[in-house]
């Protein structure tokens, strides 16, 4: 069985790092100005326990102090309605499995441990956005694609 964790704020730097892989497997960037500020966000996010914003690891097994993989999930506040009377929803981003560490079930393990932390809270609506190396992963945790298109403004 897998060792699961909740991450704490000394994993900053180590959630980043992750995350620069996961981010460069889709757009590979050399912009790494993101990356301190990132790291400072998730201290502060990590030592609030009880926040909106949850990590869930599991530590690389041959390498003290460095994260095999990691599944990072929000609560949304929103109003209640038919199907989500508390108008909470979740999502799931950040999932990654460093390269050397992958095919060893980790991601699932993060995420089944993320999923029960969604279910704790009531969240009943969990959103994502999948690749394609990881939408059977998530096909087999439930997750099915929706019809509703996605829109965004930056500004």
């Amino acid at each position: 069985m897998t060792a699961v964790r909740r991450a704490a704020p000394a994993d900053a730097e180590e959630l980043v790092r992750l995350r620069k892989i996961m981010l460069d497997a889709m757009r590979p960037s050399d912009d790494v100005e993101w990356q301190p500020y990132t790291a400072r966000a998730l201290r502060a996010h990590l030592a609030d326990g009880d926040g909106p914003l949850a990590v869930f690891v599991v530590e690389a097994p041959d390498v003290p102090g460095t994260l095999a993989a990691c599944a990072t999930g929000t609560i949304n506040l929103s109003l209640g309605g038919p199907g989500n009377p508390e108008g909470t929803s979740g999502h799931v981003f950040n999932v990654c499995t460093d390269p050397a560490y992958r095919r060893r079930g980790y991601s699932r393990a993060c995420m089944d441990a993320l999923l029960a932390w969604f279910k704790e809270r009531s969240v009943r609506r969990i959103d994502l956005h999948a690749s394609s190396e990881g939408e059977p992963l998530y096909s087999s945790l439930g997750f099915a694609r929706t019809p509703a298109p996605a829109m965004r403004l930056t500004l």
